[in-house]
């Protein structure tokens, strides 16, 4: 899930997928390369997961979680749930998790996401399982690499959606001399259309606790260009981070495995860049309290990378304000949340004056969320 990132090519222990193995290595499988990807194939991911209410704690002490809805069962009744859900990045980061040995075992790089949208929601006992769909394929220039498309889909145990979402990723060929493809890039949106989007929260207006949420600005106090700096920073633990990777069950070696990264790029461990989205999703809460949750993912980019040590910050731009279609008692707000490390967000750094972006920007996200209206 991390851009920017090299690593040296080890000894394949095997791979299950094409027969290329190892005396005495027979039964290991060393992920997918490039060739290994055909369009419209479906990948049926390993190892379903129960999600209990110790994932849930774990998550809010990774992040220091402070929605109401997802902390309180009564204050999450009150908006016609059952009981606290899950927390809905934690949902995205345990469907992701099992796509990677599959997709992005040998990736390069984690290159875009693109209609990412949550559905139902997650509660604790709920057993979550993943598969993709191979969108494309696209050999690059080197004759080393290409890309790949996936659609991957988290579902219950009752084959509910609770996640859908693209993405690409740059993924290593086995044989540089393997012929290229016919290249199938897929046509994907730019932004959700708020009619797909699913909002499960039912708010009283009249009788919603401010207070308790943690704000009084509601969906009518926002404005598209308005800039919310979101004040506070948290440092990225090589401990927290190693828990994080594995709560997800996330098996890329460049999270993990000092051993293979301590030749690569970089020298180290690279954080994963789903922990930053998170670390910053969480830091917003500090101006956007009356968020209720994420709805959609439209575009998001890991601008640099980041590791154990880096100080995060975020400020975030309100890009639109729609009402939820057939609703009057909760908006959208599509929002770009910038995150930076070791620079407090207070002056906006985003872009320098060629355009690229500051050194210091590793996130740059598109996604929308529901809040209460007045």
């Amino acid at each position: 899930m991390d851009t920017h990132r090299e690593e040296p090519q080890p000894e394949q222990a095997g791979n299950a997928h094409t027969g290329h193995t190892h005396p005495g290595h027979t039964h290991t499988d060393a992920g997918r390369f490039f060739e290994d990807f055909r369009p419209g194939e479906t990948l049926v991911h390993a190892v379903p997961r129960t999600v209990t209410e110790g994932d849930a704690s774990l998550y809010l002490a990774l992040y220091g979680v402070r929605s109401a809805v997802t902390s309180s069962t009564p204050f999450a009744q009150s908006l016609g749930l059952p009981r606290a859900p899950i927390d809905p990045m934690l949902v995205f980061h345990l469907v992701f998790g099992k796509t990677v040995n599959d997709v992005s075992l040998n990736a390069i790089a984690n290159l875009g996401y693109a209609e990412c949208r949550w559905g139902v929601p997650v509660y604790p006992g709920d057993t979550l399982a993943t598969i993709s769909e191979v969108l494309g394929v696209r050999e690059n220039k080197d004759g080393k690499t290409g890309v790949v498309y996936v659609r991957s889909t988290g579902r219950n145990q009752r084959d509910e959606m609770v996640l859908q979402y693209a993405r690409w990723v740059m993924v290593r060929k086995r044989d540089p001399s393997s012929p290229a493809p016919t290249p199938v890039v897929p046509t994907l949106a730019d932004v959700m259309p708020v009619g797909d989007l699913t909002v499960p929260w039912r708010a009283d207006p009249t009788a919603y606790d401010d207070a308790l949420a943690g704000s009084r600005s509601r969906w009518d106090d926002y404005r598209p260009g308005d800039r919310i700096h979101h004040v506070d920073g948290m440092t990225i633990e090589d401990a927290d981070h190693m828990l994080a990777t594995r709560l997800y069950q996330n098996t890329a070696k460049v999270h993990f495995n000092a051993f293979v990264e301590r030749h690569g790029r970089f020298g180290k461990r690279i954080v994963y860049g789903g922990h930053v989205i998170s670390l910053a999703r969480h830091l917003s809460f500090n101006g956007l309290a009356n968020a209720l949750g994420p709805v959609a993912i439209h575009g998001g980019r890991h601008v640099n990378p980041s590791f154990a040590g880096d100080t995060i910050h975020c400020w975030s731009e309100v890009l639109a304000t729609d009402p939820a279609p057939g609703r009057t008692d909760l908006g959208l707000l599509r929002l770009r949340t910038v995150a930076t490390k070791d620079r407090p967000c207070h002056d906006f750094p985003f872009r320098l004056a060629d355009g690229s972006y500051d050194p210091s920007v590793v996130l740059d996200l598109d996604y929308t969320v529901a809040i209460v209206r007045r």
